[in-house]
């Protein structure tokens, strides 16, 4: 049997940092081209199923057109069984659209409610969400019915997660995930991949990359498991577009109009979204904010300060002088919550001086 596993979709997700440069539109058609790209990718390669393991959409943001949509898509390929089982951000609750809406024939969604549906060869097994939270994973109770078929597992959760935040989402172990010996299990949830060929406990990660938070390729896992259970896997790249951070030394550069000018004259690809990462020493104030407003590329998003003062403050501090007093009284009362802002004063004050 072959598939396809995708996770994370998460249409119609409001893109707010790309709003600031009014490409939330854009990125959501990129969306609709993602999703036409794997749907066709299916269609010609005959896939016999699509996982989808969560966040297919945005249950605060979807409209119906987009539900549409998707619904649509799954009618081109009417020969692949299709199964869904809802995430954190899409749980099936009385008004949602997996609860309400009248999906294609071929579409399955699980509940939270663990369940098996048995195919010839394979029977596959989903547990999703009910609520927007779920702290308390079922998962550990499922007993494979049948061991000489195929046995596959759709759920979205957090595998190991070391932090209150993610335990509050279907917490669960690697270890425990591996003991219930299913051939294949098809996770959601982690924006990141953790791909490795042929690997049976899959994070196919977001399906195209909603920010800076997620760098690097994204797309779907492409498998086939043959009748002695030999796995092969591959990640395929669907998204065209990738957000990228570059880093800029500050030493030589000695003045803002000298760094907008080498910003502009740097190719910036268009299929890429930057982030500008501003580090190394600063020999003039800087404020990210405004250098945005003069960089013609539509593509550079963000620009942030990473740089350290020119100045050793330690040093200074022991000066017997007007500014080594100034700089001893600002040091003295700097923690780490005024700490920008006391560094921003002393280098206001230093450059004054």
């Amino acid at each position: 049997m072959n598939f396809v596993h995708i996770a994370d979709m998460h249409f119609d997700v409001p893109f707010t940092s790309l709003n600031e440069r009014n490409l939330g539109n854009s990125r959501r058609l990129d969306q609709r081209e993602v999703f036409q790209k794997i749907i066709e990718y299916i269609k010609q390669n005959e896939i016999e199923y699509l996982f989808i393991c969560g966040d297919l959409y945005e249950h605060e943001y979807v409209k119906a057109s987009t539900i549409e949509f998707i619904n649509n898509q799954f009618k081109q390929i009417p020969n692949t069984k299709i199964f869904m089982v809802p995430g954190n951000h899409d749980p099936i609750i009385s008004n949602s659209y997996y609860a309400k809406y009248k999906w294609n024939t071929n579409v399955t969604v699980f509940t939270s409610e663990i369940t098996k549906l048995s195919e010839k060869d394979v029977d596959i097994y989903g547990y999703g969400f009910d609520n927007f939270y779920m702290r308390n994973s079922k998962i550990n109770q499922i007993k494979i019915d049948n061991p000489n078929k195929i046995n596959i597992l759709l759920t979205h959760a957090s595998v190991d997660g070391n932090s209150d935040e993610l335990r509050e989402y279907n917490p669960m172990s690697m270890s425990m995930l591996k003991a219930l010996d299913f051939d294949y299990i098809a996770l959601g949830h982690v924006h990141k991949t953790n791909f490795e060929e042929n690997k049976p406990i899959i994070y196919p990660g977001s399906t195209i990359a909603l920010g800076f938070d997620e760098l690097g390729k994204h797309g779907m896992v492409v498998g086939n498991i043959d009748e002695n259970k030999r796995l092969q896997t591959a990640f395929i790249p669907v998204d065209k577009k990738q957000f990228v951070e570059v880093n800029i030394n500050m030493d030589e550069i000695l003045a803002v109009e000298e760094l907008i000018e080498i910003i502009n004259k740097e190719d910036w690809e268009e299929n890429n979204y930057y982030k500008l990462n501003l580090v190394g020493k600063r020999n003039f104030e800087i404020n990210p904010i405004d250098i945005l407003k003069y960089i013609n590329s539509p593509n550079v998003l963000k620009v942030k300060d990473k740089t350290v003062l020119p100045y050793d403050l330690e040093k200074i501090a022991k000066e017997e002088s007007l500014r080594g007093i100034f700089v001893k009284n600002l040091l003295e009362k700097m923690n780490e919550e005024n700490r920008d802002l006391i560094l921003k004063a002393i280098e206001i004050g230093l450059e004054a001086m």
